[in-house]
């Protein structure tokens, strides 16, 4: 077994002896059956947990990943004093946070599917299992960057908090801002680099261009899906989502191979 399998095999047995990966995936079970139970057809509940999913899972993973480095410090100093190399390791860190988070938020969404949904929006479904765990892999990503950029713990929990906040609910605002202060100018181009820009928006957008909720897109939404249609929006999302897993991860790295621990 690689030296990277090894840490990945470690990383997950600690993981998922953490109670708060069992709290996190009890959380999107009760949630998702309460769903079925109170909104019916499938289509409706995956609309209504899209958005509860876009406002906890970047919280959630860009906090526990950020409190995880910070914890793990004395860990990473005791492997690196080893003959182990700084890419293995942090690859290895990475995939044993990531996956296990991934994997909670995937069974406590399809378990209820399995006994409520007949089937018949699995292609939809399938979308919002995919957003998920990409968002989970992409904030997981920005919290390692923040924590082996920042050394001290408040700073970089503080930054974190701020991440998910300018993502989260600031970005609305700023849309919003842009739109009624230009009114009068064309916005298309502007608002299409703004949405790509944000990968809840870019999460939000894939979901919905498989819907007849357009309504739910929001202004930048809108001008996308009108841009690009849904086909080519799609490949559009998915590639700015991979560009936004791939980037964060790519700065972590170098910070992390750099770093004198």
């Amino acid at each position: 077994m690689s030296k990277t399998a090894k840490i990945i095999k470690y990383e997950l047995y600690d993981v998922i002896r953490n109670k708060w990966l069992i709290i996190y995936t009890l959380f999107f079970l009760v949630i998702t059956d309460s769903l079925f139970r109170f909104a019916g057809s499938g289509e409706k509940v995956i609309v209504s947990f899209m958005n509860i999913m876009l406002f906890i899972i970047p919280l959630v993973s860009i906090i526990f990943g950020t409190i995880y480095i910070y914890n793990s410090r004395e860990f990473i100093e005791l492997l690196l004093s080893q003959p182990i190399n700084r890419k293995m390791l942090f690859a290895g860190m990475y995939l044993g946070l990531a996956m296990p988070m991934a994997g909670g938020f995937l069974f406590g969404v399809i378990v209820p599917f399995m006994l409520h949904d007949d089937g018949s929006n699995m292609q939809l479904l399938l979308y919002l299992l995919f957003a998920g765990t990409l968002l989970t892999f992409i904030f997981i990503a920005i919290a390692f960057f923040i924590s082996v950029k920042f050394e001290d713990k408040a700073r970089g929990f503080g930054m974190a908090i701020v991440a998910w906040l300018l993502f989260a609910v600031i970005y609305d605002g700023i849309v919003l801002l842009i739109s009624f202060a230009f009114a009068d100018y064309p916005l298309d181009k502007p608002m299409i680099a703004m949405s790509v820009l944000n990968p809840i928006d870019m999460a939000r957008i894939l979901m919905l261009l498989k819907t007849d909720f357009s309504a739910l897109m929001g202004y930048t939404g809108a001008v996308f899906h009108k841009f690009f249609g849904s086909s080519a929006g799609i490949f559009v999302s998915i590639f700015s989502l991979l560009i936004w897993m791939a980037t964060p991860l790519f700065l972590g790295y170098r910070s992390f191979s750099k770093k004198d621990f």
